[in-house]
């Protein structure tokens, strides 16, 4: 098992900064392919982006790209989330999540163990 616990949610002003923890608990954090979710009201959640295991290799969605960066560190048992000028429409319940596959995967089936979320709203 493993338990995630995300921090670092708020609320910000459009063209802000936030950066989001997800701190990893129980089995070994760096066995673990780390991925970033988010879901908005009334849509799916969606995935943001994903760093492999050691963090050699990340792979961004579109929408965030350029903006958003994800590290980890394996010291730590915890992955990053840097959230750079932010739009009102990353307003959402952002989500980190752990797989113990070896390629990073944009489907959340993918994924084996989720936290439980954390809001991020972003005022225009």
């Amino acid at each position: 098992q493993v338990q995630l616990v995300e921090s670092g949610g708020g609320l910000v002003q459009a063209e802000s900064s936030l950066r989001l923890s997800c701190a990893a608990s129980g089995r070994t954090f760096s066995n673990y392919v780390m991925g970033w979710f988010r879901q908005a009201p009334g849509k799916e959640r969606e995935f943001v982006g994903g760093i492999s295991r050691t963090g050699g290799n990340r792979y961004y969605a579109d929408s965030v790209k350029g903006r958003f960066t994800i590290s980890r560190d394996n010291t730590k048992n915890t992955v990053y989330l840097q959230m750079n000028s932010l739009k009102s429409e990353d307003t959402a319940v952002y989500y980190c999540a752990a797989s113990f596959g070896i390629v990073i995967r944009r489907t959340d089936d993918a994924y084996d163990y989720w936290g439980q979320g954390t809001q991020v709203t972003v005022s225009s």
